[in-house]
C-alpha cells in the first residue's frame, strides 16, 4: 500500500498519511510565539518541571576532551535545547531540529538572550528522515513533539541510527494518568477547558482540540517502550510524571 493510500491519526479524525504532516505544521505555524504558552495551559504549567526532569535525566557532562553533541528534535522553540547546555555549563553542542520553520524562527528569537547561545544551531530537518550522519550524537531528545510525527517508527529508527554507541534516546511525552480520579478530572479539563482557554487567548480553538485529541492517540507507556526496543534501543525504561499524565521514555543504543 502507497502512502497515500495509507491513513493515520490527525487527532479523532484519520487522514491520509501523506497529508498529517501539513496539517500538523499548520497547527504549529498558529501556536509558534505561543508555544509556551500553550504547554502551561494543557499542564498546569507543570511540563516545565518534566522538562527540568527530562534534561536531569539526560545528566549531559560539564567538561571533557571530546564534544558531546546533542541533537533536540522538535525542539524549535529552544525551551530543551537551553536547558541542556545550561546543564552543561556550556560544554555541550546542541543541534535544535524541527520540521516547523516558524517554531525555529521563535527558537532563534530567544537565542539572542541565552547565555550559551553560541552552543546552538538550528536546523530544518524531518524526524523521519534526518539529513545527519550515522553515530554522530552523544544524545538525543524530543519532548512532547513525536506524537506529531506521521511515522513514528521511522523517527525512532532514526534516532537509533544518529546515536553513537553508548548515546541516550530520552523522549518526554504526555502519557495516559493512571492515579484513580486523576485520569477523569484530567480529561474532563483537557476536553472541555483546554480549547476555551485556547480561543481565548489565540482566537482559534482548533489547536488545542488537535492537540488534547493527539494525546489521547498516543500508545500507552508499555506500548510506546515496545516500539522504542524495536527500534533497536537497550535498556528501555520509562518514568511516570504527575500520575503518569505524563512520562520520560528512555533507552541506549548499544
Amino acid at each position: 500500500m502507497s502512502e497515500k493510500q495509507q491513513t493515520t491519526h490527525f487527532g479523532s479524525k484519520q487522514v491520509p498519511l501523506d497529508e498529517k504532516q501539513g496539517l500538523v505544521n499548520e497547527v504549529f505555524d498558529g501556536v509558534a510565539s505561543r508555544y509556551d504558552l500553550m504547554n502551561d495551559l494543557m499542564s498546569g504549567g507543570i511540563h516545565r518541571l518534566w522538562k527540568d526532569a527530562l534534561v536531569a535525566k539526560l545528566n549531559p557532562p560539564r567538561n571533557g576532551n571530546r564534544p558531546y553533541r546533542v541533537l533536540d528534535m522538535a525542539g524549535g522553540s529552544g525551551d530543551i535545547g537551553e536547558r541542556i547546555i545550561n546543564a552543561s555549563h556550556g560544554y555541550a553542542n546542541v543541534i535544535i531540529s524541527d520540521i516547523n520553520q516558524e517554531m525555529l524562527n521563535e527558537g532563534m528569537q530567544r537565542q539572542k538572550s541565552w547565555r550559551f547561545g553560541s552552543r546552538a544551531q538550528f536546523i530544518r530537518a524531518d524526524a523521519q528522515d534526518l539529513p545527519f550522519e550515522d553515530n554522530s550524537f552523544n544524545a538525543y531528545t524530543i519532548a512532547v513533539g513525536i506524537r506529531n510525527v506521521p511515522r513514528i517508527d521511522l523517527a525512532l529508527k532514526e534516532a537509533h541510527r544518529v546515536l553513537k554507541r553508548g548515546g541516550k534516546f530520552l523522549c518526554l511525552e504526555f502519557s495516559h494518568p493512571d492515579v484513580p480520579g486523576l485520569a477523569e478530572v484530567y480529561d474532563s479539563f483537557s476536553t472541555n477547558i483546554i480549547p476555551k482557554i485556547g480561543k481565548i487567548v489565540t482566537g482559534n480553538a482548533d489547536p488545542y482540540t488537535y492537540l488534547v485529541e493527539s494525546i489521547r492517540q498516543f500508545p500507552t507507556p508499555e506500548k510506546f517502550s515496545s516500539m522504542i526496543e524495536k527500534a533497536g534501543f537497550n535498556r528501555v525504561t520509562h518514568i511516570p510524571l504527575s500520575g503518569n499524565i505524563a512520562a520520560i521514555h528512555y533507552g541506549i543504543k548499544i
